[in-house]
């Protein structure tokens, strides 16, 4: 039986984990604002108990942050910040897909193509959501093709910082689309094994991306 308990309080602490995404991606909770256990328990019908773990969880997703002695909040991020967080991942991000084009095999090829064929049927379906975390493993699985797992974690890191400002533009099929052609060029480098040329289509996607995201900011 405490095994099945145990199992059960995990589920629910990851479907509050994905409620409170939704409602932090879509605005409903902003950026600072305070995640309050009592209130949440309150609204999701449950103990604290799997309010703490889902905080935990996006805790770790980088959503919310931390603050000693005064609670846990939704992440802000200075346009500065984003703007050198847009500059590093564009260095990481091109040298990862460079050297994926060393270690790319059969495998890992078809492991690309399905992940891009997902992200066609969310941009035809206009699910965001679905988009973005086949985006995320795209991106994740080219990071492990590069080999390089310090570089891996750096980029991560980056990521996380950056979930706020990234996952209400893909609300946009539109947007979808060009992502995932500018997704398809890279993959077909790295299968012919264009070193510079998929180390220049991967800067210049991660620049596109933050090229969309201040248009989107200066509306």
């Amino acid at each position: 039986m405490e095994f099945n308990k145990e199992n059960h309080e995990q589920g629910l602490s990851l479907a509050i984990a994905e409620e409170l995404k939704r409602l932090i991606y879509c605005g409903e909770i902003l950026p600072g604002d305070r995640l309050n256990e009592v209130n949440l328990a309150v609204r999701m019908g449950t103990s604290r108990g799997p309010i703490r773990e889902a905080i935990r969880i996006l805790t770790g997703l980088g959503l919310v942050t931390a603050v000693p002695n005064r609670g846990v909040f939704v992440r802000q991020v200075s346009i500065r910040e984003m703007l050198e967080n847009y500059e590093l991942r564009t260095l990481l991000f091109g040298h990862a897909a460079e050297q994926a084009c060393e270690h790319i095999d059969q495998e890992s090829q078809a492991k690309l193509k399905d992940s891009l064929d997902q992200m066609d049927k969310a941009c035809e379906a206009g699910d965001g959501a679905t988009y973005y975390e086949m985006n995320l493993h795209f991106h994740a699985l080219i990071l492990q093709l590069s080999g390089n797992h310090r570089l891996h974690q750096a980029y991560d890191e980056l990521v996380k910082e950056m979930h706020l400002f990234r996952r209400s533009f893909f609300n946009s099929p539109s947007n979808m689309r060009r992502s995932n052609e500018e997704h398809r060029a890279i993959y077909e480098a790295i299968i012919h094994h264009e070193t510079r040329r998929t180390k220049h289509l991967a800067e210049k996607h991660v620049q596109s991306g933050r090229t969309r995201v201040l248009a989107k900011l200066e509306r």
